[in-house]
């Protein structure tokens, strides 16, 4: 088992490893250490997924003074290292909608900045009574780091170009609605016959690997859709039910439901893509959906970039599910607070 010293930057590639700690000597916990964490969609069994999909719905239509009391002045961190305005705001907003304290600590206004290192700030919000803590890092990994060193439930708000499960369990339950018409439980053929296709700057894309590991295990079809330079052909050798095609109007003929993900220019490091070429091969238009699928589902988990990824119409069009899934950010990340600080047990299989 390779070594990872607290100082030695993580790579945003690398996959998240378990620290072993030199003083004393002792054998590396099992990850996720905490039962209320979330640290990657693969943590979940179908039947946790479908409680928290249940529970979801649940807390969205409790009285929302009953639904205060949950969490009661529970005290939840929100530890951004980087900038975020769904996943950090719906966040804060599911737990205070149950009841809890947040408090948000960021990158550019904490000792961070003074390079503070993460186990270090982990520890410092846990002395000052933090039960859970939200994290957005940079690094793939970070979240394994940090519920190592505070031993606290730990949720992974998106960890480098490694995950995002709650964006998933959002995602799926946007994709739930409109296929099925209401909520059952999961099992490996929920989504047989159903075909996913997630289209765009795939390499970098956490959301991507997140709903790769999650939509196959419920029977769908997972096809990945851009250039080579941001679709490695090696992307999905190791995801059963996931597959590559280069031709988008062939992937949206065989597709009910499309994610598109924006360019992530912040991490393309000198990377040169012909925008324009980009734009012809692998922009949603109106003519391309109408011609294609036009009973197709559009999603995109944001910032949108109009007229890049995807043009107004269609974002705005009847097709699109994506104000949709921001307002499921809200329901499904309160169920995950929930089980964070109140896990319930014998939903494991």
């Amino acid at each position: 088992m390779r070594t990872l010293n607290e100082h030695e930057p993580m790579s945003p590639t690398a996959t998240p490893v378990r620290r072993q700690l030199a003083t004393p000597p002792v054998v590396a916990s099992p990850f996720p250490f905490h039962p209320g964490s979330l640290l990657s969609v693969g943590d979940l069994s179908l039947d946790e997924v479908s409680h928290l999909l249940a529970r979801a719905t649940a807390l969205e239509n409790e009285d929302p003074l009953d639904r205060n009391r949950i969490l009661a002045k529970r005290r939840v961190a929100l530890l951004f290292y980087e900038s975020s305005t769904r996943t950090r705001t719906s966040f804060e907003l599911a737990a205070k909608a149950l009841g809890a304290d947040t408090t948000l600590v960021s990158n550019l206004s904490s000792s961070i900045e003074k390079g503070e290192t993460l186990k270090d700030t982990g520890l410092t919000l846990r002395s000052l009574g933090a039960e859970a803590i939200i994290l957005r890092h940079n690094s793939s990994g970070a979240p394994w780091l940090l519920e190592d060193a505070t031993r606290l439930p730990v949720l992974n708000a998106g960890d480098g170009m490694h995950e995002h499960p709650t964006q998933a369990l959002l995602d799926l339950r946007t994709i739930l609605t409109h296929s099925q018409g209401r909520e059952t439980p999961l099992n490996s053929r929920t989504l047989a016959g159903f075909t996913v296709a997630i289209v765009g700057d795939i390499l970098h894309s956490r959301v991507a690997r997140s709903n790769m590991l999650l939509l196959p295990r419920l029977g769908a079809r997972v096809l990945l859709c851009g250039p080579k330079e941001l679709l490695p052909d090696v992307a999905a050798q190791t995801c059963p039910g996931v597959v590559i095609e280069r031709d988008f109007d062939a992937v949206l003929q065989q597709s009910q439901a499309v994610i598109m993900l924006r360019i992530q220019a912040e991490r393309l490091a000198g990377l040169q893509l012909d925008l324009e070429a980009y734009k012809a091969n692998y922009q949603l238009t109106g003519p391309r959906l109408s011609a294609h699928a036009p009973e197709a589902l559009v999603l995109h988990p944001g910032p949108i970039i109009r007229g890049m990824e995807i043009t107004a119409g269609v974002a705005d069009g009847p097709q699109s599910a994506i104000l949709e899934q921001v307002r499921n950010g809200v329901a499904i990340r309160m169920a995950v607070l929930e089980r964070a600080l109140k896990p319930v047990q014998g939903v494991r299989s």
